[in-house]
């Protein structure tokens, strides 16, 4: 079991920045990939972002979102930077021992999510 918690969300202004963190616990979980997801109101959940050895990024994020890990600290960050107002949502971090689910819009364990608003 792992569980995980989101944080670092809040209102930014567009061209702002926010680091998310997801912090993990539970047995072996420095040996999951972990993935950030995204829903808007209204919207379906998409993909963001997922490191597993190696890191994958959505096409809206490239350039502008950065996924880390911290294995000491059994955390994960997404370091988000030019936000846009269309980066309004909320922000969860999942985890999985298989990299292609988080890929596929899935995960084993979720967190509760954090809410990202971005203003105009």
């Amino acid at each position: 079991q792992v569980q995980l918690v989101e944080s670092g969300g809040g209102l930014v202004q567009a061209g702002g920045s926010l680091r998310l963190s997801c912090a993990a616990s539970g047995r072996t979980s420095s040996a999951y990939a972990v993935g950030w997801f995204r829903q808007a109101p209204g919207k379906e959940r998409e993909f963001v972002a997922a490191s597993g050895g190696t890191t994958y990024y959505a096409e809206s994020g490239k350039g502008r979102f950065t996924i880390s890990r911290d294995n000491a600290k059994n955390t994960v960050y997404l370091q988000m930077s030019s936000l846009k107002p269309e980066d309004t949502a909320v922000y969860y971090c999942a985890a999985s021992r298989s990299t292609a689910r988080l890929l596929q819009n899935e995960g084993d364990y979720w967190g509760q999510g954090t809410q990202v608003t971005v203003s105009s």
